[in-house]
């Protein structure tokens, strides 16, 4: 065998599992998982939130020093000017300065270094949240247009046989040619209703492919999601969840401001060289002057707290507008559950015994065909309506339990 011809059998192989991947039936954890690998949004949020983790890792070093070069008393004028060694004032000097920031400074700057990547990773959090609750939408929107064009596919298929049926009876007494014409009719709109119905599939499987990045063939059913508690629903909520974060940084924050009433020392120390004089060694203290703490550091300190207590009421309105949304949905999923069981019984299990009736019936010779056609098509649109109801319950289910930052609730 060539080489050729083995590296295409090695390529082959390497493919295979990826085709049988693409053709087998897309689940949603997986659906999921696709979205927030290939998300910008995300990938773009987790950048930043390593960047903050880096800063953080920094923000408690001191300062770098500072080196300093250059000549003292340079003649100007005269004779000598410009002689670094003609006068004995003249002096080479070199030298270091150093701010100090005290130990429990550097520990806080590091705390709000620390805060600012905790909101980070926090923003990273949500932006995975949200990519997995849009993939999950859309992946309920196709996968139950799929299932409405196979309930469209049955009707078509019902129609076509109701017409070919009424053609038959046009040579017995009871058919009629406006019985056929009402059946063409009926074959047309359903056969239109299947195409909308395929329009609306083609659109629902386009916007579940922006988020999975490939074009899925068949989905799989979508797994039965339970109920969070409120708790659970608030406490991982985003929005509740950023701004506890930002709470967070504003309490660092106002914990530097206090700190920063004691000012940072910087010391210096110089060496200076002279020709023909000893050369000569400096050495100083810096030390800024809090001459007015009422009117600058005291100012400081009462704007990061007001932004601390800006920060606990937006985190207290967040939490109160997460309690809301969670009984809006958690009412529409007790009310969609209820319609459904409801409708599943009352409607749906008569509209199947009255198919199973009919068609007894009319093997018996008591009943006619169109009586069976009748039943059946109100069968279908019973299964219809369900499918309607299951899909908007599904839909609120998943707000329910991929809204907050988990990955959902068992049933």
């Amino acid at each position: 065998m060539s080489l050729r011809l083995l590296r295409t059998a090695a390529m082959a192989g390497a493919l295979l599992p990826a085709a049988w991947a693409v053709a087998a039936p897309l689940t949603l954890d997986q659906a999921m998982g696709l979205a927030v690998q290939r998300s910008s949004m995300a990938r773009a949020a987790r950048a930043g939130a390593q960047g903050a983790a880096e800063m953080a890792r920094a923000a408690g070093q001191q300062p770098d020093p500072v080196l300093s070069a250059g000549i003292d008393n340079l003649p100007v004028a005269g004779a000598d000017r410009f002689s670094t060694t003609a006068d004995g004032m003249t002096m080479k000097r070199i030298g270091v300065a150093q701010e100090w920031v005290s130990a429990d400074k550097r520990a806080v700057r590091e705390a709000t270094a620390t805060a600012v990547a905790d909101r980070e990773r926090a923003m990273a959090q949500v932006a995975a949240a949200d990519t997995r609750l849009q993939t999950a939408l859309a992946y309920l929107d196709a996968y139950y247009a799929g299932e409405a064009l196979k309930l469209m596919r049955l009707t078509e298929h019902h129609a076509h046989e109701e017409l070919e049926a009424g053609r038959g009876r046009l040579a017995t007494p009871a058919g009629s040619g406006a019985e056929v014409l009402a059946l063409t009719s009926s074959l047309g709109m359903a056969e239109d209703e299947s195409e909308e119905t395929r329009q609306q599939q083609a659109a629902a499987e386009a916007a579940l492919q922006r988020w999975v990045g490939v074009a899925v063939a068949e989905l799989s059913a979508p797994p039965q999601l339970g109920k969070p508690t409120p708790t659970q629903f608030v406490s991982l909520h985003p929005t509740v969840i950023v701004k506890q974060r930002e709470l967070d940084l504003a309490r660092q924050e106002l914990a530097t401001a206090r700190l920063n009433r004691r000012p940072n020392w910087t010391w210096a120390l110089s060496y200076g060289q002279r020709t023909g004089f000893p050369d000569m060694v400096s050495f100083g203290v810096s030390i800024p002057l809090t001459v007015a703490p009422a009117a600058r550091q005291d100012r400081e300190t009462a704007a990061k707290q007001a932004l601390v207590d800006q920060a606990a009421a937006e985190l207290d309105e967040a939490q109160r507008a997460a309690a809301g949304e969670y009984a809006a949905l958690a009412s529409d999923a007790e009310r969609l559950q209820a319609r459904t069981d409801r409708y599943r019984t009352a409607v749906l299990v008569p509209a199947q015994q009255r198919s199973a009736t009919a068609l007894a019936a009319y093997g018996s010779n008591q009943a006619s065909l169109m009586m069976l056609f009748e039943a059946r098509h109100a069968e279908v649109q019973a299964q219809r309506k369900l499918l309607t109801l299951e899909r908007d319950l599904a839909k609120t289910m998943a707000q329910l339990n991929f809204k907050p930052m988990g990955a959902g609730v068992e049933p």
